[in-house]
């Protein structure tokens, strides 16, 4: 996939940006807080309809303005040149208007599950590197990322999920202090068997799709090491003859009392967890912080190659200041990949952090606050 052109308009630390770019690598230089990362989250908004970093879609129009505006041009190089517009605007409350986010493809009004069928993106930042050892909700929300450009409709899930759940458990609060009917509780219940049943099943199959590129993309950087794998781990394990759904229902009656007492869901996939597995051995208790890094970098090539699988079209690749956190082999292998690809957005403090080869063939922009100039 390819950016043609991005047009940014009170987005983040950019009052206005008109920019347009090549194919190939596209390196962006410049220091600390000028805004290197609010230009690939711009591109990560556009392809997923929201921010990876952003508490809420407000925080990302700039400060002052009333509404933030993201549109790109785009093609789904190699399989086609034909070029697509995308276009999401976000308003504050402040802007008095009834929607606060407006998404459109080619003019059109969409939803933001359908973005990811114009640009689907791989991101690699620094908390990237926290994936093995990090907090359960770096893992979960990395699946989901990538569940969501695969299956239409999961990111939705997620929502309706999210929205349930707040809704239960400030249910089970008020029963447990006696101002509400236990006998509500069966709807939110159902919510969750039928919702959370399917995301869960979702995970699994896109974990069971991610496992071949995750072992071959393993190989290549550590060849001859043990083999890497990903565990699902849940707290509502389905027995024989259930699914995911029917382990939730089950798991809800047996932690029924338990959750009444804290007043609060204690089963369901907003629990859940991934493992890294090296050998058969959980990575983040017995990894070296080398080992961990190299599973996190398969895990990002994985990704390219499952988002390429059904189409041929690579995904964008964008790269957030992670060349400092590698060694020069792993380095290596991330530069054969990105001059594989129609384009990949690199970002650096420094131009010296990269592979020079790279530099070379690259376009290169110096970022400044608020602006970006192609360098010579």
């Amino acid at each position: 996939m390819r950016i043609h052109g991005l047009t940014l308009a009170d987005f983040r630390s950019y009052g206005h940006l008109d920019v347009a770019f090549d194919g190939g690598p596209q390196v962006v230089v410049g220091q600390n807080a000028a805004g290197k990362t609010n230009l690939l989250e711009a591109l990560v908004v556009l392809s997923l309809g929201r921010s990876h970093r952003a508490r809420t879609d407000q925080d990302l129009v700039r400060w002052g303005a009333t509404v933030g505006r993201i549109e790109a041009s785009v093609s789904r190089e190699p399989a086609s040149t034909a070029i697509e517009t995308l276009d999401v605007a976000i308003a504050t409350p402040a802007a008095g208007l009834p929607n606060r986010k407006r998404i459109r493809v080619n003019g059109v009004g969409r939803r933001a599950e359908t973005l990811s069928s114009t640009l689907r993106t791989v991101l690699f930042a620094p908390e990237s590197m926290l994936l093995v050892s990090g907090a359960p909700s770096l893992r979960r929300d990395e699946l989901d990322t990538v569940v969501a450009q695969l299956r239409p409709g999961h990111a939705r899930s997620l929502a309706t999920y999210a929205r349930a759940l707040t809704q239960r458990n400030s249910l089970l609060r008020l029963i447990r202090e006696g101002e509400a009917d236990a006998g509500q509780l069966p709807y939110w219940n159902g919510v969750l068997v039928d919702v959370g049943g399917g995301i869960v099943d979702r995970r699994l199959a896109v974990l069971a799709e991610l496992s071949g590129p995750l072992g071959s993309a393993h190989d290549e950087i550590a060849p001859g090491e043990e083999a890497l794998s990903l565990a699902y781990e849940t707290n509502a394990p389905a027995g024989p003859g259930e699914t995911p759904g029917d382990a939730i229902r089950r798991r809800l009656a047996e932690t029924a009392e338990k959750e009444l007492w804290n007043g609060q869901t204690l089963v369901g996939p907003h629990r859940d967890d991934l493992r890294f597995l090296f050998g058969g051995r959980d990575l983040a208790a017995f990894g070296s912080r080398g080992q961990q890094r190299t599973a996190i970098l398969a895990l990002k090539l994985a990704e390219l190659d499952l988002l390429a699988r059904g189409d041929g079209v690579a995904p964008l690749l964008l790269l957030d200041d992670v060349f400092s956190e590698l060694d020069p082999e792993r380095r290596g292998h991330l530069v054969r990949r990105i001059r594989a690809l129609p384009q990949a957005f690199v970002t650096t403090t420094a131009l010296e952090d990269l592979d020079p080869a790279l530099v070379a063939e690259s376009a290169a922009w110096r970022v400044t606050p608020g602006r970006l100039e192609r360098l010579p």
